[in-house]
């Protein structure tokens, strides 16, 4: 098992943001939703360290996903929750881990079953490559190339810190 330094790669990825978006008024409009489970806890640790005012969301790619026969349900299913009218959002998407694209494909047409946006940007905690759909973040804490027979696995303590292990 290898490690990454996860919170170097979140610090990374709230500064990119930050320097984006450093007018409060800016940060207040933007919606943030977070892809469940790990994607969540990333717009969750954002919008407290960023100071993010405006609404939140979270959201599950599970019955939009292109493999969901192959895949099955999750056995922890969440469902999406959305605390603003997507019409006209302008929304920063948030998922831990960036792989195929397929995920991202997924979160993008469930938030459009809520209406259209006006814009939607992609932020994740990790981009590992093995792109399978032209998808691409607006903001990355890091890129770290992975061979598909590997995987990361997120996870935070009670006080919010990440950590990663490469399995």
């Amino acid at each position: 098992m290898t490690t990454l330094d996860v919170e170097s790669a979140y610090a990374h990825l709230r500064d990119s943001i930050a320097a984006v978006l450093p007018e409060a008024e800016a940060r207040a409009g933007l919606s943030v939703v977070g892809v469940h489970s790990g994607g969540v806890w990333v717009a969750e640790r954002l919008r407290r360290d960023l100071q993010l005012s405006g609404p939140d969301g979270a959201l599950s790619s599970a019955f939009h996903r292109d493999d969901y026969g192959r895949r099955g349900l999750p056995v922890d299913l969440k469902s999406t929750r959305l605390a603003f009218e997507v019409e006209g959002a302008d929304i920063l998407l948030v998922d831990d881990i960036l792989f195929t694209g397929r995920t991202v494909r997924a979160a993008l047409n469930e938030i459009f079953d809520y209406g259209r946006p006006a814009r939607v940007r992609l932020a994740v905690l990790i981009d590992r490559g093995g792109r399978e759909l032209p998808v691409s973040a607006d903001f990355c804490g890091v890129r770290h190339e992975l061979p598909t027979d590997r995987a990361f696995v997120l996870s935070r303590d009670d006080s919010g810190r990440f950590s990663l292990v490469i399995e």
